[in-house]
């Protein structure tokens, strides 16, 4: 569905004269990041959700994953240089990012942190992810992401 309504990702990606397409869902109910997959008809493979993370050094690292797949600490600290990484506490994301829990996105965080991408979005010219605000998510190219964001891609997921 098409939607009138613009969060500040939809004006960074105007800003940088960036492509997308916008979706909204029924955000009621606090779906899963799979149902709103499949509430936008879209393959959960190609839907990412946006992950922050805290190492023991106190930095903090974003993730992004594929909405049905969980993010191996493990294999994240490794690609970023850390022994090892928590996930932020929830009470911590708004404080730290501008954003809330479900809204949260890579682009427009108060501060960017290095961001990792899990490589299967290289199975896929597009992305779709949180565009700042519940109940909204935008579809990009995946280059084009990198051209908002410095991003790199590396296996992330558990198997």
């Amino acid at each position: 569905m098409v939607i009138e309504y613009k969060t500040n990702v939809m004006r960074i990606l105007d800003s940088h004269k960036i492509p997308y397409k916008q979706y909204s869902y029924d955000a009621s109910g606090s779906p899963s990041g799979v149902e709103i997959a499949e509430v936008l008809n879209q393959n959960p493979l190609q839907v990412f959700k946006t992950l922050v993370t805290v190492s023991k050094t106190n930095k903090n690292y974003v993730f992004m994953i594929p909405v049905g797949k969980e993010l191996d600490l493990k294999k994240a600290a490794i690609c970023v240089h850390e022994k090892s990484i928590d996930m932020l506490k929830q009470k911590d994301l708004l404080g730290l990012t501008g954003y809330v829990h479900g809204g949260c996105s890579p682009i427009g965080m108060k501060k960017q942190f290095k961001t990792v991408i899990d490589s299967s979005v290289n199975n896929f010219d597009t992305v779709i992810f949180s565009a700042g605000k519940v109940g909204y998510q935008v579809e990009i190219k995946v280059v084009d992401l990198m051209k908002v964001i410095p991003i790199v891609s590396a296996n992330i997921v558990y198997e």
